[in-house]
C-alpha cells in the first residue's frame, strides 16, 4: 500500500526510477545514519551492562 506500508529500499529504488538521484542519496544517508546511531545505542547499552554487571559480580569494586 503505497505510503504505507513501504520500506526504505523500495523508495530509493522508486526514486531512481524517477531519475531523483539527489533524493535517493538523500534517503540513504539517512538510513545509513540512523543504522550508525543504531549500532552505538546497542554498543553503549552492551558495554554499559557489562561494566554493570562486572562490578556487581566483582563485589563492587572496580573491574
Amino acid at each position: 500500500m503505497p505510503l504505507i506500508s513501504e520500506i526504505t529500499p523500495l523508495l530509493i529504488i522508486s526514486k531512481l526510477e524517477q531519475y531523483d538521484v539527489v533524493g535517493a542519496t538523500a534517503l540513504a544517508v539517512v538510513m545509513l545514519f540512523i543504522s550508525f546511531l543504531m549500532l552505538f545505542v546497542v554498543n553503549g547499552l552492551q558495554w554499559w551492562a557489562a561494566n554493570r554487571h562486572g562490578a556487581r559480580a566483582a563485589g563492587g569494586g572496580l573491574s
